[in-house]
């Protein structure tokens, strides 16, 4: 199994669940974050001051996954999140030992 953790922009999460929904994942947990990489922030007005804005809204996606239905999941997320321009995001793919479905106590693949 496989934990995909996807930064991605905030505007671009329904198409990715639409996305991931068309292919049979219903189950992620979905995080408001804020971070910075090579955009490195920006500055905006506000009351006619200037101000530096270092962390940038994003939306933290994850899901854990069969390893068949890894490279699926990773193309829905990668062709609906990118728009092409700086600041679309990363994906992260982690090994998972174990899953426990706590009301159940299903285990790995029945617990998914």
């Amino acid at each position: 199994m496989k934990k995909i953790e996807a930064i991605i922009k905030p505007f671009k999460l329904d198409d990715v669940r639409e996305a991931l929904a068309e292919i049979g994942i219903n189950g992620m947990t979905v995080s408001e974050v804020k971070g910075f990489g090579r955009q490195k922030g920006h500055t905006e007005l506000y009351r006619g001051a200037e101000y530096m804005v270092d962390f940038l809204p994003k939306v933290k996606v994850e899901l854990v996954v069969q390893d068949e239905d890894l490279d699926a999941c990773i193309e829905a997320i990668q062709n609906t999140a990118r728009t092409g321009k700086i600041g679309d995001g990363k994906i992260f793919v982690c090994d998972v030992e174990r899953v426990i479905r706590i009301r159940t106590g299903e285990e790995n693949e029945d617990a998914i």
